[in-house]
């Protein structure tokens, strides 16, 4: 079979604008009609997980910034995305080291002016101890208006940041200071970009009256432990924290 991707080698200089920025963009990772196709099964899940239409054009509560599922169908262009040898080598060149998939979800954002998404670091929630990385796809375009990544390039040099609770108090995490500098990744359909954990990265509101729609697979390296809330979780080869096999269904309390 093909690769879903339509390319992945990385370059040395593409690896080394990665470790100097904090992340690296991939034009044109998978084609747009890929892209397209998987935007149906993303709002596939959507369904599945008895959100309305309605409730994607306009969001209502404050969980509306980032409607995440793990779940995705057997069979489905989702499963060949998310278990692609292919992207996996792709993380693997850029953390240095055999990989293994750690988890991916949709990154769903309700339009109606809602979901501005606070600056943060994925290793604020489960902090790893090295290398981890998230490939996150455009399924659609993806522009200021309706909420695109905000990446802040460089702030995976200082580490982890303290934590702090975003003002929703939905549970979500943030940082004391929010930077001033950070760049709006306009992207097309098809279009992905990596990303360390540790690389300060935020979204603005959706104002567009459509939802936005993402996807993002989240990999680590394969020496990496990982720890949350101050408890050890262990070495995440041996002891992965979530359920990343497909589903035959879609189901609200499948989670």
């Amino acid at each position: 079979m093909d690769s879903i991707l339509r390319y992945w080698k990385i370059t040395d200089n593409e690896r080394r604008f990665y470790d100097a920025f904090g992340y690296l963009c991939l034009p044109g990772l998978i084609s747009p009609r890929t892209a397209a196709n998987l935007a149906e099964e993303v709002l596939a899940v959507m369904n599945g997980l008895d959100v309305s239409a309605d409730a994607l054009r306009r969001a209502t509560t404050t969980k509306d910034k980032l409607r995440q599922s793990r779940q995705y169908l057997a069979g489905s262009g989702l499963e060949r995305l998310i278990h692609s040898v292919e992207l996996l080598e792709i993380a693997s060149q850029l953390m240095g080291g055999p990989s293994t998939l750690y988890m991916p979800f949709t990154a769903v954002k309700s339009g109606g002016g809602g979901g501005r998404f606070h600056f943060h670091q994925d290793n604020q929630y489960t902090c790893f101890d090295g290398p981890g990385i998230n490939i996150w796809f455009a399924l659609m375009e993806m522009t200021p208006e309706n909420g695109c990544l905000q990446m802040a390039p460089g702030t995976h040099k200082a580490g982890t940041f303290d934590p702090v609770e975003s003002e929703d108090r939905d549970g979500h995490r943030t940082v004391e200071v929010e930077p001033e500098d950070f760049l709006p990744l306009r992207m097309m359909p098809g279009d992905a970009v990596a990303f360390t954990r540790l690389t300060l990265h935020g979204s603005g509101a959706n104002h567009s009256g459509q939802p936005r729609l993402g996807y993002a697979v989240q990999y680590h390296r394969d020496d990496v432990r990982a720890s949350r809330d101050g408890v050890d979780i262990g070495l995440l080869k041996e002891e992965p924290r979530f359920h990343i096999a497909p589903v035959d269904a879609i189901r609200p309390d499948g989670e």
